[in-house]
């Protein structure tokens, strides 16, 4: 009993038939599930936290705790 010859000739073709379009799909899936479960998330967080946020406000609060060396604090 001989053990059947591999198939050589057009291997690449007909793995690629099946592989190819699987690839495709995961990655569009990937991205999809990245975009709603990451991304929109993080923008909705971002767009809650600079509606009451007051840039102003902050700068003045660093300035009297002393982060800034070039700007003195209101009291001198």
């Amino acid at each position: 009993m001989s053990l059947p010859k591999p198939m050589m000739r057009g291997l690449l073709a007909k793995r690629l038939r099946f592989h190819l379009p699987v690839a495709f799909v995961l990655s569009f899936a990937a991205a999809i599930s990245y975009k709603y479960m990451v991304s929109e998330p993080r923008k909705k967080a971002y767009a809650e936290f600079f509606k009451q946020y007051d840039a102003v406000k902050e700068f003045n609060a660093m300035r009297e705790a002393g982060v800034f060396e070039s700007v003195r604090p209101s009291g001198e």
